[in-house]
């Protein structure tokens, strides 16, 4: 196990508080705390304990604390570990920092503490990612994804199509060694079989990758209408609150409004649009072509009408692939109108009737595009999946073609580096530098 250093960074988020956490991990870092601390010797206690106990400047006290010891390896970092819980002043906090400074420790990076822990085998690159992920999360769902990488679900998926690839490629390397006696050690119609075995498991990885950025950043969804058929309304009885204005003339809204909505924990980003219609307001057309544009971005689009003449308006614009179509002011007996596909909803927005059952419909088509249990999230491990499939189709068509095996084996090497790359088997130091430095400091 690598032993460093040691470091310290305030754990908690900065500003005043009633309690402030700071960190301290590495090679000594008991002997650091201890000089500052006036208490139990932290190198005699037993790890895992709480002491209580003042932080000095010589014979000044700083502040009344409670210590966390965390003995290597059963630590965060697999390293000696204190957490020194003190008053959340600023300057308390500062002046203890300034003390371990002093003391022998420097103060951390951003993600050394996580980057730490990776390098000590304590998980892998996906699962400190996730740490990163998890604390962002702001939505049950995209706290839930956070969880389950951290927990190893999508690493465990990776690690078991790596090592199955690893048997055949080290059979085509033996190949290779014995290429004067034209010996075949790996059957081509069983690693035909298991590349297209492999690419059928990353495939819905690749393709979860959308829905997996949605989850995290927020899906977007774009309810468009001809004007005054209630879409500010409808935005407003969605929020519970009056966010747009609303008013009997047409063309009110001339700009995109956005809010973001919770249901049944995944956020939404809710857009209320531009009255579509031909108009020669330059401000309104201005208005119009945002709304065509957010269509396009949308993942899903409530098409909103409350007669055939205003879904004929619309109709152009709306895809069946991500549009729910829903007709409002039922409670002035709106006649019933069909609609291309059976997505539709009927509701008042004015009332507030049939909302309900309108944000089941919006959650419902989130849930429709999951394909996996397991969902892709970071754009670096959607990319080395994307090269990934590459290379297992490039050794694919080598095998129909019938090449050599020196050619398959580098098409197979391509393809476990890029594996590798995700959960950190292979790994740089300029990639881990990238990677942690988005992670706030304590962290």
């Amino acid at each position: 196990m690598l032993q460093q250093e040691p470091i310290c960074a305030l754990a908690t988020a900065s500003g005043v508080g009633a309690i402030g956490v700071i960190r301290v991990s590495g090679e000594g870092t008991f002997e650091v705390v201890n000089q500052i601390f006036k208490g139990k010797d932290l190198r005699k206690v037993e790890t895992h304990t709480l002491h209580f106990g003042t932080i000095r400047d010589g014979e000044t006290i700083v502040d009344e604390v409670l210590v966390a010891v965390f003995k290597s390896p059963k630590s965060f970092t697999k390293e000696d570990t204190v957490e020194i819980s003190c008053h959340g002043s600023d300057y308390i906090i500062r002046q203890i920092l300034k003390l371990l400074v002093r003391s022998g420790a420097r103060l951390a990076g951003p993600g050394e503490f996580t980057q730490r822990a990776f390098l000590n085998g304590q998980f892998d690159l996906v699962q400190a990612e996730a740490v990163a992920d998890l604390i962002a999360a702001d939505s049950a769902a995209s706290h839930r994804t956070a969880l389950n990488q951290l927990r190893g679900g999508f690493s465990k998926k990776l690690t078991s199509l790596r090592e199955e690839l690893i048997h055949f490629a080290s059979m085509v390397e033996l190949e290779l060694d014995f290429g004067e006696e034209d010996v075949e050690f790996a059957n081509r119609d069983d690693l035909k079989r298991l590349i297209i075995s492999l690419q059928t498991a990353i495939a819905p990885l690749i393709e979860s990758f959308d829905f997996g950025n949605a989850l995290k950043e927020g899906v977007p969804v774009a309810i468009i209408g001809a004007p005054n058929v209630g879409k500010s309304t409808l935005l407003n009885a969605l929020l519970n609150e009056e966010k747009a204005i609303v008013t009997a003339i047409a063309g009110t809204t001339r700009d995109v409004i956005e809010d973001v909505l919770y249901i049944n924990g995944i956020k939404f980003r809710i857009i209320d649009t531009a009255g579509i219609r031909e108009t020669e307001d330059i401000v309104e057309s201005i208005g119009i072509e945002r709304s065509k544009q957010t269509i396009e971005k949308a993942d899903i689009v409530l098409a909103l009408f409350d007669s055939q003449q205003t879904l004929s308006q619309i109709e152009p614009l709306a895809e069946d692939a991500k549009t729910i179509w829903v007709q409002n002011k039922t409670d002035l007996g709106a006649a019933f109108v069909e609609v291309k596909n059976d997505s539709l909803v009927r509701i008042s927005a004015q009332k507030k009737e049939g909302i309900e059952e309108l944000k089941k419909a919006i959650t419902q088509r989130v849930y429709d595009e999951k394909k996996t249990d397991t969902v892709v999230t970071n754009l670096r491990h959607y990319e080395h999946l994307v090269k990934t499939q590459q290379a297992l189709t490039d050794a694919l068509n080598g095998l129909e073609m019938g090449i050599t095996g020196d050619f398959l084996a580098q098409d197979i090497r391509v393809a476990l580096h890029h594996l590798g790359e995700i959960t950190g088997q292979i790994v740089n130091d300029d990639l881990l530098a990238n990677i942690f430095s988005k992670f706030c400091i304590g962290k």
